[in-house]
């Protein structure tokens, strides 16, 4: 049977709540208040944390939620940690319920019922008390580089359970009464490879939720808990409100896609993954049914996961300028069966999740981007572009752990060329490790970090350019995992635009042998060998033929396509020593 997500069946505030309205001008400046509470947790996690993952990536979230689980605020490095805040409280309540206390702290990263996406991905929740009552909880959810498991890191490509991917806490109290309970500290700090790392971490995200504790207790003590409580469902009520407006312009219909995941990282694959929206004025429903089982390598997703990819999507498509909360989610409507690729169950392995939840995102993009071309562009680059570079410092001898994901080209657009060089929708709001961090901190040396002219994405506005970065070993040895999806499946493109290219990885070897693949756990690479990380070029958007010769020739000066290839797929011919055009080959065709 079927498993169907609605917000409709929340309970509504009753009473006196819903009946006193608050004025607009106090209910401004607790919005405003609220975001910033966010942001302000956002910020003190980062400065605290010991994970270059975290305080330079941004591979982290945080929030408030009111107090029965609805998110109210929320501060994004990750986009697709939208709505694992909310269920996290959600099964937080249901676990403890009456059993909370002042200054608890809960830990959670199951990823079937605790909202959460892989067991790197922990959070931490923290009921915020005004008067002796819950009134809000804090939370953050944060990509911890160490929790155990098999393979440094903690994901990998090739795990088949998830007892093999590291710490699992099924929702447990971390903090008791502002007391961390030692038997549980102790238990990290002797499973997780980088100790000191990993508890600096922990100790980062408690100091966030105690930022956002302190500062909404204040903003109570300012204007009183029953008018920030109202203010609170006011807001919620306006983000349902505000998203049905934008959701009443979209043309009713139904729309479909479908595509395929390269492979599990373990040899199984392709998958057929499909999605079917139906648009009404009042709902928008997304059935992922079709699609395919779950699988035995860990590519797989969960419900978590799936919501928070539909959800980063809908906000695009309906009323991406508002804070979000739950209530601009209360018209959205999820189906998808149990136990397929987006709905995996335990204990299926879901170390690499991502690259499955942004074929939920890029689907639900794919059968709407004709429908808001304003709003939605051709296909991007996709993958996370997860990389792990793993060994012996070669100054210290001691384990060094480099963890982070790749930019790539983005899809042209109705009336613009894609982005090039940007972290994937996933990321959204996060970096890539800079190279004078990478090289003082980790044994390698980046050798080159630039642009390529792999062939793909022309169009009457072009796809953005994927990037090349190349690893050398300086220690004796280190080991690579990576795992770069659409290395078989080329970004899409729109209106005749062409498909961009793949992501890859090409090994140098000393010897002058190259290999190039998508995925690969703990390849062992050699001091002064390479690892060659190539992200992918967006779609194309309309047909090359409409581009105007000289963008063409701009696009041959600044090195982002080839002679050849303005010749091939523009019809254009450029002088390689001045770039003037030489001729147009092709009949122009209007864009």
């Amino acid at each position: 049977m079927a498993k169907v997500l609605s917000n409709r069946g929340k309970a509504r505030p009753r009473g006196r709540r819903q009946a006193e309205a608050v004025d607009p001008f106090t209910l401004e400046i607790i919005k405003n208040a609220l975001v910033a509470i966010g942001d302000e947790m956002f910020v003190a996690l980062q400065r605290t944390s010991m994970s270059t993952i975290i305080y330079e990536v941004l591979d982290y979230a945080t929030g408030l939620t009111d107090s029965r689980g609805q998110l109210i605020t929320q501060g994004n490095g990750v986009t697709l940690f939208l709505g694992t805040l909310s269920h996290a409280v959600s099964y937080t309540l249901e676990k403890f319920g009456a059993d909370l206390r002042p200054g608890d702290i809960i830990v959670t990263n199951d990823p079937y019922t605790g909202g959460g996406t892989h067991l790197s991905d922990v959070s931490l929740i923290m009921p915020i008390f005004y008067d002796g009552e819950i009134v809000a909880f804090a939370a953050n959810k944060a990509h911890w580089t160490e929790v155990g498991g098999k393979d440094p890191g903690s994901w990998t490509t090739d795990a088949t359970e998830v007892y093999q991917e590291g710490l699992q806490f099924p929702c447990v109290k971390l903090f008791d009464r502002g007391t961390p309970i030692e038997s549980v500290v102790d238990l990290i700090r002797a499973n997780v490879r980088l100790p000191d790392m990993t508890l600096g971490d922990m100790w980062a995200g408690v100091a966030a939720l105690r930022v956002g504790d302190r500062r909404f207790r204040d903003l109570c003590d300012k204007y009183g808990v029953a008018v920030v409580k109202r203010a609170i469902d006011k807001l919620l009520a306006d983000g349902d409100t505000l998203t049905r407006l934008e959701l009443r312009q979209l043309p009713a219909g139904v729309y479909e896609a479908e595509d395929f995941i390269d492979d599990d990282g373990i040899g199984h694959g392709p998958f057929p993954v499909r999605v079917r929206i139906t648009v009404n004025p009042e709902e928008f429903h997304v059935d992922f049914s079709g699609t395919h089982a779950q699988v035995p390598g860990p590519v797989n997703c969960t419900m978590t996961a799936l919501v928070s990819g539909v959800r980063a999507l809908y906000l695009a498509i309906t009323n991406p300028g508002n804070p979000v909360n739950d209530g601009a989610f209360r018209s959205l409507r999820i189906t998808c069966p149990p136990r397929t690729i987006f709905s995996a169950q335990h204990p299926a392995p879901v170390s690499t999740y991502w690259e499955t939840m942004l074929y939920v995102a890029d689907l639900i993009w794919k059968a709407m981007a004709q429908v808001v071309p304003e709003r939605l562009t051709a296909g991007h680059f996709l993958s996370v572009c997860g990389t792990i570079v793993a060994g012996l410092h070669p100054d210290t001898g001691d384990l060094f752990l480099l963890v982070e994901p790749q930019a790539g080209g983005w899809g042209g657009g109705r009336h613009k060329d894609g982005e090039n060089g940007l972290v994937c929708i996933g990321d959204g709001e996060t970096y890539v490790i800079p190279v004078e961090v990478t090289e003082t901190r980790y044994g390698v040396l980046v050798d080159q970090y630039s642009f390529h002219t792999d062939p793909g994405g022309a169009g009457a506005f072009r796809g953005g350019k994927g990037l090349i970065r190349d690893y050398r070993i300086t220690s004796d040895e280190a080991y690579l995992t990576t795992t770069f999806g659409r290395h078989k499946y080329l970004p899409w493109g729109l209106a005749g635009g062409h498909l961009g290219s793949r992501n890859y990885v090409k090994i140098l070897h000393a010897d002058g042998r190259e290999e190039v693949f998508g995925k690969t756990a703990r390849y062992r690479l050699r001091k002064g060998e390479v690892a060659r990380l190539v992200t992918g070029t967006g779609g194309g958007y309309g047909s090359p033929a409409a581009r105007p010769p000289a963008l063409v020739a701009e696009d041959v000066r600044h090195g982002y396509i080839t002679i050849e290839q303005a010749q091939q797929d523009y019809g254009v011919r450029v002088d390689p020593k001045t770039f003037a055009v030489l001729e147009v080959t092709r009949e122009p065709v209007k864009a």
